[in-house]
């Protein structure tokens, strides 16, 4: 069995009209969440072999911030690929991963992360979460599913269990969706 950490980037800031999509940084509540998260991320308690990232800024702002709220420094290693990349990409990224790591954390954008759950876990009863997921997989949330291979090379659809999601709403409400 191996071990999927999928964490989407923290909020982004839209306030430059200017600015490249792959330039945003966080915004404050980004911030906020970012470092928040990395604490549960740190006590959900996986040891992460890997660390792959996209190197968008508010995706590396995410995992950094995280990483100084957990007190944990990570190697981390950018792969361009995972930037705005389909939910096929990041499956062949995940399969290529050297030294077959047995849980590997990707952070990185949506649609991908959320069609990567889609794809690798069933949408037939046994996995609760993923019904939460089909609703919304809100910047900053960080899922965890168990894959029944025993390499990476063998990702292959539905081979997964959704076996934990969180959401910055879920640890603080306050990080929830804004209302008007």
């Amino acid at each position: 069995m191996k071990i999927l950490g999928l964490f989407r980037h923290a909020k982004s800031d839209w306030h430059d009209p200017r600015a490249r999509d792959f330039d945003r940084p966080l915004n404050e509540r980004g911030r906020t969440g970012a470092a928040m998260m990395g604490r549960h991320i740190r006590d959900h308690g996986v040891a992460w072999n890997r660390v792959i990232a996209s190197p968008a800024i508010r995706c590396a702002e995410t995992i950094e911030i995280a990483c100084q709220a957990a007190q944990r420094p990570i190697a981390i290693n950018w792969d361009r690929r995972i930037y705005l990349a389909s939910s096929a990409t990041l499956a062949d990224l995940l399969r290529e991963q050297e030294g077959d790591p047995q849980a590997i954390l990707m952070v990185g954008h949506n649609p991908g992360l959320e069609d990567l759950i889609f794809d690798l876990v069933p949408d037939d009863g046994s996995s609760p979460l993923r019904d939460v997921v089909e609703a919304k997989f809100p910047t900053a949330a960080f899922a965890v599913l168990e894959l029944a291979i025993d390499r990476l090379s063998d990702l292959a659809d539905r081979c997964g269990r959704l076996v934990h999601l969180t959401r910055p709403r879920d640890l603080d409400p306050e990080l929830g969706p804004q209302r008007s």
